[in-house]
């Protein structure tokens, strides 16, 4: 196996690492990580008169997900984000239509990807790495797909989606679900993802775990939680540390 050394600079706050056993599977989540929700920003300023109300539903949306997951339920991604999207209509009283919701939902499956995103995955690709999905949201069932419609798809081996297994992350059984799929130990796997949770979910799966501080994310300093193997600006960033 080979090995990377990273010196991570102070201001960051992370830990420094040293000889990390590269892996032979980077497995990377879409939504913010890949793919930039920010460009849903005018459509929430125009329906709520502020586009900071974007990150309030986003990270709802995380929080419901995870709760029915816990709860022992199930809805996909897409019908939940369009539930919340109502309720956070009700907290701010203001009334969403039909129409809201279904432009909320197509304009998901068109986002642009991030600017380093294309150029650090065909680093990483020629690095020799296997690169591969695992996303919240569920199959499209018509037309492009989100990846597909940001020019990212030829970039990946496989797409999995927690759709399968029917709970999202970061439940421990998808993480080692889709190493199984490749026919590769966990431990041969790296997820990559803007969400620290998502990491902590694939660590505890036995994968490593990278870390995107793309803005408004960062590492959790939780000193019994297991932090991110590698943290990262962008994906040319980690692209250079996995070299």
């Amino acid at each position: 196996m080979h090995s990377v050394t990273r010196m991570t600079p102070p201001a960051r706050g992370d830990a420094i690492l040293d000889d990390v056993n590269r892996p032979s599977v980077l497995v990377f989540d879409v939504n913010e990580t890949l793919i930039d929700i920010e460009a849903l920003a005018p459509g929430f300023e125009a329906l709520f008169g502020d586009r900071s109300v974007l990150r309030e539903w986003f990270a709802q949306l995380v929080l419901y997900s995870m709760t029915v997951t816990l709860s022992g339920q199930y809805v996909d991604f897409v019908t939940l984000g369009r539930a919340v999207l109502r309720m956070i209509g009700d907290i701010h009283g203001v009334v969403v239509t039909d129409e809201d919701v279904d432009r909320l939902a197509r304009r998901m499956r068109t986002l642009p990807a991030h600017p380093d995103v294309a150029e650090g995955l065909a680093q990483l690709q020629s690095h020799g790495y296997c690169l591969v999905t695992l996303t919240n949201s569920p199959p499209t069932a018509a037309g492009a797909t989100p990846l597909e419609s940001a020019g990212l798809a030829g970039f990946f081996e496989r797409q999995f989606s927690v759709d399968a297994l029917r709970v999202f992350k970061p439940s421990p059984p998808l993480y080692t679900g889709v190493a199984a799929e490749l026919g590769v130990a966990p431990a041969d796997c790296m997820m990559v993802a803007a969400h620290v949770w998502d990491t902590i979910g694939a660590q505890a799966a036995d994968m490593s775990g990278a870390l995107l501080t793309r803005p408004g994310n960062a590492v959790l300093p939780v000193a019994e939680q297991m932090r991110p193997t590698v943290v990262a600006a962008d994906l040319v960033e980690l692209a250079e540390l996995l070299k």
